[in-house]
């Protein structure tokens, strides 16, 4: 079993304080605050490494699919957008948008589609948000 490691430090109050983060390997550490969290100020957020998290694993997903299909795939090139908004009982994630563009020989659209929806339904990460609305839009180029 894989387990796998981030750590996170604050200090302050939330709107003045500011912190730090990162991953066991040291691949991703950065800086994050208030402002780059609710507002548009420098450093990463919790919001941008869920979208990370959630671009990458799709594309793997989506990729072994497609070759378990019998078609491999050239490209699988993911952009997620993970929307934090302010509700009645505060802030929250209203739901995260996959776009996704696949250059994949041989396929029709209709297979295309197929696995993308597969991939959105079966990637680890897509589980484990799976009470956050999940929309998907994939382009077969070619």
């Amino acid at each position: 079993m894989a387990v796998r490691v981030a750590s996170a430090e604050w200090k302050g109050n939330l709107p003045k304080g500011s912190g730090t983060l990162e991953t066991e390997t040291g691949a991703v550490k950065g800086t994050y605050s208030f402002a780059s969290r609710f507002e548009e100020g420098a450093g990463t957020n919790p919001e941008e490494l869920i979208a990370a998290a959630h671009a990458g694993c799709f594309s793997m997903a989506f990729a072994n699919g497609l070759a378990k299909a019998g078609f491999e795939p050239e490209s699988i090139r993911t952009t997620a957008k993970v929307f934090l908004e302010k509700g009645p009982d505060g802030f929250g994630i209203s739901r995260i948008e996959l776009e996704c563009v696949g250059e994949v020989p041989g396929i029709d659209d209709a297979g295309f589609q197929e696995q993308a929806q597969g991939a959105k339904g079966g990637c680890p990460v897509s589980r484990a948000l799976a009470a956050t609305p999940i929309e998907l839009k994939a382009t077969l180029e070619g």
